[in-house]
């Protein structure tokens, strides 16, 4: 990176189910002037903003943004599937670090709609085309929405190849409940039991319903700057990016037969590998991290793609506490898309909000005491991997 970029600042609302969520700008503006206030700055020294959502229409940033203020700016609308949210944190960290602006505004948001995700465009090619022959290629179709099938069947190959037990992925989701417990801004605080999620309907592979994040309604924002534009504000800007990196799927995805792969296991354990190499830091070093847990198969897979264990060891990994408290690593201390929700072009704010919370030390009873670095994985079929490395500076 040529310059350190700062988090400024990071704002978010409180996610819902799609029956009580509000409006899309409205959620947006909220999330905004939270990061705003946070940040300790007024939208007119923002020069830049990065709007990111999936389902909407064009200039839907616009219409968010114009409620907090007519400044004039540049607004880019931004949409990579689930990793839309920190495809626009990408980029506006790529604009401060290069200097194009000193300060500069992302945020994602989606209104939602209850149910299965569908295709909204059905006249022409359809994105998934190549994904959906891989699996066919490696798996039986069902009757299950596509993106359980996918990941559903990811965790199958999982199990097939290591003797995983389907209780390990059970335990996933009761790690998230345990975790939302403490997070005002989640949809499912209650506790579940290992029971309970083995007992829910089951949908693909070893997916029962409660392994299976939630549609949601939501948003989430951050402030980026330079150090100096911190430093000429007078702002706690403590928090800042390392490294990041934003990698697309490789002929490996679709020619390897394997649905581990198919479902972004590559993608992922390549922009790993290059914020590890930008940084000098190892994933034995991090002791928190905000990972993409869609389902808990990707949980379990995104264990070892991103080094926190060694190929075969996932459940091991579960078995011994390793993802809690506790344990080597804290995973998703926000409860994660599981439980705190997945409102599609928000996940990416929302992780970083959760980390820089963290950092500061103010993530209260979800805290991860002395973290120092964190790690975010923002996955979107489709595809892109968004993979972020933080770090408190002096």
């Amino acid at each position: 990176m040529e310059r350190r970029v700062r988090v400024a600042g990071v704002g978010m609302i409180p996610f819902t189910k799609p029956s009580a969520g509000d409006t899309y700008d409205s959620m947006g503006e909220r999330a905004v002037r939270a990061a705003l206030e946070d940040a300790g700055i007024g939208y007119e020294l923002v020069r830049q903003a990065y709007v990111g959502y999936v389902y909407g229409d064009s200039t839907s940033g616009q219409k968010a943004l114009y409620g907090v203020g007519l400044s004039g700016i540049p607004v880019v609308n931004v949409n990579n599937n689930c990793s839309t949210g920190s495809s626009a944190l990408w980029l506006a960290r790529q604009a401060v670090e290069h200097g194009a602006a000193e300060c500069v505004l992302v945020v994602g948001f989606e209104q939602m709609k209850p149910g299965a995700l569908q295709n909204v465009w059905n006249d022409r090619p359809l994105v998934f085309d190549r994904f959906t022959e891989a699996m066919a290629g490696a798996q039986e179709p069902a009757d299950a929405p596509l993106a359980a099938q996918l990941f559903g069947g990811a965790g199958a190959a999982y199990m097939a190849r290591y003797g995983t037990a389907k209780e390990t992925f059970a335990k996933i989701s009761v790690k998230a409940r345990r975790h939302a417990a403490h997070n005002p801004y989640a949809v499912f605080r209650d506790p579940v039991t290992e029971e309970e999620v083995l007992a829910s309907p089951h949908v693909y592979g070893p997916l029962t319903r409660l392994q299976c994040c939630p549609p949601t309604c939501g948003a989430a924002a951050a402030v980026l700057c330079s150090e100096e534009f911190a430093r000429r504000h007078g702002l706690s800007a403590d928090v800042a990016i390392r490294a990041q990196a934003l990698t697309t799927d490789t002929p490996s995805t679709f020619a390897s037969g394997d649905m581990t792969r198919v479902v972004g296991y590559d993608m992922t354990r390549e922009a790993a590998r290059q914020v590890y190499e930008a940084s000098g830091i190892g994933p034995g070093d991090i002791p928190v991290v905000e990972l993409h847990d869609c389902f808990t198969a990707n949980e379990l897979i995104t264990y070892e793609a991103l080094g926190l264990t060694p190929e075969g060891t996932a459940e091991k990994f579960v078995l011994d506490g390793d993802n809690t408290y506790g344990g080597r690593v804290v995973t998703n201390p926000s409860g994660g898309l599981l439980s705190k929700g997945h409102p599609l072009g928000a996940t990416g704010l929302a992780q970083c909000a959760e980390l820089v919370w963290q950092l500061r030390g103010r993530a209260e009873a979800r805290q991860v005491e002395g973290a120092r670095l964190a790690l975010q994985h923002n996955l979107g079929l489709g595809g892109a991997c968004v993979v972020t490395l933080y770090e408190k500076v002096s």
